[in-house]
């Protein structure tokens, strides 16, 4: 087998992650008032159990005993990212706290560039931009960014979140020795933090019902649980800058999702975004395309009288 073939694999197993998080707003629009850190903690204490419970299961379950820097590193990243997120959206316009959330797939690709065997290349950046002014379209419809003086914590948690997220892609592939069962360790360590920032800054409020549970129960099987396993995966083993490209994804199928179910309504500029983000995602991943391209004819070639 090819040496590229594994690569190939474990990008595409990464990029479903992208699709597990465009979930993540039409489940949580369904999970009715339970508060952020609340839901954090249930959905990533669920997940944690589940994928202990299946790596027990496998007889797997030391490759979860890691040193404290990688359970450190691992908890602080998954905590780190929602706690700065949902602190940037309740002291900045939503919006605006969302589009600069979303410098983390361009940030990706930049910091990508400074990992061994990597480097940064001109369609990468191309891409990357594109998909950055697609999801800039969608969630400013178009209106611009509305930064007031006042909302300054909000930006900087924000800027904070982007950054947490993007080191800690980037990061994990240099622990690309630790194997993907320990982000079940992970889950659990950030289910614990979630709920202590539950207590300090919430009021608790249960989900009303099957249909708000089961949205719940969606959220921890998929976006915010499912979805890290995978992403571990592909950002260990796969094309680091397509994965950061094609997470720009996100946002626009989350919205289509929205649509879809009744949430919202397809404009003009919900198909400009989705141009953007898609021609994005081809331009970013150019190599891979014209990689198997390139092997389907010779092989062709080897195979034809």
């Amino acid at each position: 087998m090819s040496s590229s073939a594994p690569r190939l694999r474990a990008t595409l197993i990464g990029l479903t992650a992208v699709l597990m998080w465009s979930t993540l707003g039409l489940f949580g629009a369904a999970s009715g008032g339970i508060p952020p850190f609340l839901l954090n903690a249930v959905c990533f204490g669920l997940a944690g159990i589940v994928a202990t419970a299946w790596i027990a299961a496998r007889g797997r379950l030391f490759l979860m005993r890691q040193p404290f820097r990688v359970l450190a590193f691992g908890i602080f990243g998954l905590f780190g990212f929602h706690f700065f997120y949902f602190t940037a959206i309740r002291n900045a316009p939503p919006v605006d706290a969302n589009l600069i959330n979303y410098t983390w797939p361009l940030l990706i690709v930049v910091f990508s560039a400074f990992l061994p065997g990597e480097r940064l290349k001109a369609h990468h950046v191309v891409g990357t931009l594109l998909g950055l002014a697609g999801a800039a379209l969608l969630v400013t419809r178009g209106t611009g960014l509305s930064l007031d003086p006042g909302q300054v914590p909000g930006y900087l948690a924000a800027c904070a979140s982007a950054l947490f997220w993007s080191s800690y892609s980037v990061l994990s592939r240099r622990l690309g020795a630790v194997p993907t069962e320990a982000v079940a360790g992970f889950c659990l360590g950030t289910s614990v933090l979630s709920l202590a920032a539950h207590l300090a800054f919430e009021t608790t409020v249960w989900p009303q019902g099957a249909g708000e549970w089961g949205a719940v129960l969606g959220l921890a099987a998929f976006p915010v649980g499912l979805a890290f396993f995978v992403w571990d995966h592909g950002v260990k083993r796969g094309d680091i800058q397509v994965l950061g490209a094609g997470a720009y994804a996100a946002p626009i199928l989350s919205t289509l999702l929205l649509i879809a179910f009744g949430f919202g309504e397809f404009t003009l500029i919900v198909a400009i975004a989705c141009g953007l983000v898609t021609v994005g995602a081809l331009v970013a991943a150019r190599d891979m395309i014209f990689m198997r391209a390139s092997k389907r004819r010779l092989v062709e070639d080897r195979t034809s009288p």
